[in-house]
């Protein structure tokens, strides 16, 4: 297995290099898109051909931090110097680009899933890091790149999706230290609360609630599942998007240790999205079905009907709990 990097090199070779693609994983957050966004500004304000590259749209509650960034014209370099995986911890987190990827003279991946393993030329994983964009903003730092407001706001926005708006056991003094820095950097701290965190939509409360229709406690109520379907959010005129927040208030049942939610991407492909609350492992619980992501935040996917995989993970979740 590839070992990883240095910061130093990883840094003196985006440096070195011409034109540069960075790729967020699919479905993706704040942290991947806000960790592609800062590296694309300081790429971009050291004089470098610089760009995004989706296979989807932008989510619209991160919509904000693409300003011109993103495209998905996978030829919008023909030969890039460097194609650079972010936050992703294997090439099928990024399935419909991985040929586009590899045509990077030089690949590279940063990292923070604990799941991840090395395979690009240059790679850094760290799987204590609370979010990739603390990552990134160490990688800037080597870099001697200036964290303008806006090359902060992005990598704020990542840390404070990735540690639930800095609750979950990820958060670190490292964490505060660099929020601290990223403060200072002039960020809208009032601006990016309100648009992540107190934006909601209509849609989504009403899908919200179809989701909760559809919740069952087991092990002794030590666990929550729920489901969203494309006939659910077709009815409710809204996108899966809208439902991602839903597996956050399964997490916060009084005794819940273990949440999960199962989502219907399509006709038999069902993802499974995973939280814990203290003790548990769902990275564990993923690895199982070929998943992965990190202790208290995993997830894996199913080529099988609904209620298949309902049975299978909710197995698996009771499983977990008894060991």
């Amino acid at each position: 297995m590839k070992q990883n990097n240095s910061m130093k090199e990883i840094g003196q070779k985006l440096m070195a290099a011409e034109s540069v693609v960075l790729f967020p994983h699919i479905s993706t957050d704040g942290d991947a898109l806000g960790s592609c966004v800062a590296l694309c500004v300081a790429l971009r304000n050291a004089g470098k051909q610089a760009y995004i590259l989706m296979e989807e749209e932008t989510p619209e509650y991160v919509g904000f931090l693409d300003q011109g960034y993103c495209t998905q014209d996978q030829d919008i370099i023909a030969e890039p110097d460097i194609c650079m995986c972010v936050d992703c911890s294997e090439t099928k987190r990024f399935p419909g680009r991985r040929e586009a990827f590899f045509k990077g003279r030089t690949t590279i991946c940063i990292d923070h899933h604990v799941t991840s393993e090395p395979f690009a030329d240059y790679n850094y994983i760290d799987g204590g890091a609370a979010a990739t964009c603390e990552l990134v903003y160490k990688l800037l730092t080597v870099m001697e790149a200036p964290v303008t407001k806006e090359i902060a706001e992005a990598l704020y926005t990542g840390i404070s999706t990735d540690t639930g708006n800095f609750q979950y056991s990820n958060t670190t003094k490292e964490t505060h230290l660099i929020a601290a820095e990223l403060l200072d950097a002039g960020i809208d701290h009032n601006k990016l609360t309100v648009l992540l965190y107190q934006n909601t939509k209509l849609e989504r409360l009403r899908i919200t609630c179809r989701v909760l229709d559809t919740m069952e406690l087991f092990a002794d109520g030590k666990a929550a599942i729920a489901c969203v379907t494309q006939k659910m959010l077709e009815e409710e005129g809204t996108s899966m998007e809208d439902a991602e927040g839903s597996i956050d208030l399964l997490r916060n049942i009084m005794g819940v240790e273990i949440a999960a939610i199962l989502k219907e991407r399509a006709p038999g492909v069902i993802k499974v999205s995973m939280r814990a609350k203290t003790t548990a492992n769902v990275a564990e619980i993923a690895a199982g079905f070929g998943g992965g992501g990190h202790i208290k935040a995993a997830g894996c996917t199913f080529e099988t009907d609904m209620q298949t995989a309902w049975d299978q993970i909710k197995t698996a979740i009771e499983e977990s709990l008894r060991n």
